[in-house]
C-alpha cells in the first residue's frame, strides 16, 4: 500500500504533503477533501467535530462533491449520490490524488446513466486546486447539475469580508428574491445565495490574518455562498450550535441550468484556493 494512505478517524484516506509543510487529506468516501493545512499549520477547511464518518453518510465539512444533482433541484437524493459513494483511487502521488466513480450496481439504484466522474486534487505551496470532470460513457444524452460545496474555516464569520461579488446577479434563497448584490455580503443570520459568477477572483479576508483568494473555471457559471446562521445551525444534528460562526461555504457550481452531455462528451470544472497571510 502506498505511504500516502492513512487512517482518518477510522476511515481510509489519502494524505498529500509538500516539503514546505502544506498538507491535505482526501477520503475515497465521496472523493471528499476533509483537510487542507497551509505551511503555517493552520487549517483552511471546516470539518464539523460532529460529522458522521462511517463510510456511508454525507460528511459535514471539507469539500463535498454534489453530483449529479445540486440540492433538491431534481428527483434524486439531496446533492446527489456521489458524496455517499466509495470512489476508486486512480492515482495517489505525494501532492496529487485522482479518484473516480463509474456507473455500477450502487449508482444504478439512484440513476441509470452511464458515466465516469473523476476528481483531481492538487496541492501546491499555499494553494489547493480541485478539478472535477464528468464523461458520458453511454449511448444516450443525459443532464446533471453539480457543485464543489467547499466549507471554509474562519475564526468569526461575522468579521470576515468577501469581496468580488458586488453587482453580481443574485438569487437570495432565504428571501426567495432576485436582485444584484450591493457591496460585500454580511453574515450573521442564515445566508443562502446563488450568484452568477463574476469574472474576477473572490477574496475572503480575515482581519489581521490574511486573505483566501477563490477562483473557479468558466464552466462553473454560478457561485453559491452559504452559512446556516444560529437558528438553522441548531437544527443540524451534525453541527455544533455555535459552529456556524466558524464556517463559510463558497462553492463553484453549475446549477441554474442542467448541463446536457452527449455520448462521448466530457464536462470539466474546477475551484482553486490560494492563501496569502497579512504582511
Amino acid at each position: 500500500m502506498s505511504r500516502n494512505f492513512i487512517d482518518f478517524h477510522g476511515q481510509p484516506a489519502i494524505a498529500l504533503a509538500l516539503l514546505g509543510g502544506d498538507r491535505a487529506v482526501v477520503l475515497p468516501h465521496g472523493a471528499q477533501v476533509v483537510s487542507w493545512q497551509t505551511s503555517d499549520g493552520a487549517e483552511r477547511l471546516y470539518l464539523s467535530p460532529q460529522a458522521v464518518l462511517d463510510g456511508q453518510a454525507a460528511i459535514r465539512g471539507g469539500v463535498p462533491v454534489c453530483f449529479p444533482q445540486f440540492n433538491q433541484r431534481g428527483p434524486l437524493v439531496k446533492h446527489g449520490f456521489a458524496r455517499h459513494m466509495p470512489w476508486q483511487v486512480e492515482e495517489a502521488q505525494p501532492a496529487r490524488a485522482v479518484l473516480g466513480l463509474r456507473r455500477g450496481v450502487a449508482t444504478q439504484a439512484f440513476w441509470p446513466a452511464h458515466f465516469h466522474a473523476r476528481l483531481t486534487v492538487e496541492l501546491r505551496p499555499g494553494a489547493l486546486k480541485i478539478h472535477l470532470s464528468v464523461a458520458n460513457t453511454g449511448a444516450s444524452t443525459w443532464s446533471f447539475t453539480t457543485a464543489l460545496h467547499t466549507y471554509l474555516r474562519v475564526d468569526d464569520v461575522q468579521q470576515v469580508r468577501l469581496d468580488g461579488l458586488d453587482g453580481a446577479a443574485r438569487w437570495d434563497a432565504v428571501a426567495d428574491c432576485h436582485a444584484p448584490q450591493q457591496g460585500a455580503p454580511a453574515f450573521g443570520a442564515e445566508f443562502d445565495s446563488v450568484y452568477q459568477a463574476p469574472a474576477q477572483i473572490l477574496a475572503l479576508t480575515e482581519p489581521g490574518r490574511g486573505t483566501l483568494h477563490i477562483a473557479q473555471s468558466s464552466r462553473c457559471p454560478q457561485t453559491v455562498v452559504w452559512n446556516p446562521g444560529p437558528v438553522l445551525a441548531r437544527t443540524l444534528a451534525d453541527l455544533p450550535d455555535e459552529d456556524w460562526r466558524h464556517l463559510l461555504c463558497v462553492e463553484a457550481a453549475s446549477v441554474d441550468a442542467p448541463v446536457a452531455l452527449a455520448p462521448g462528451a466530457r464536462w470539466q470544472g474546477w475551484q482553486q484556493l490560494r492563501w496569502s497571510a497579512s504582511s
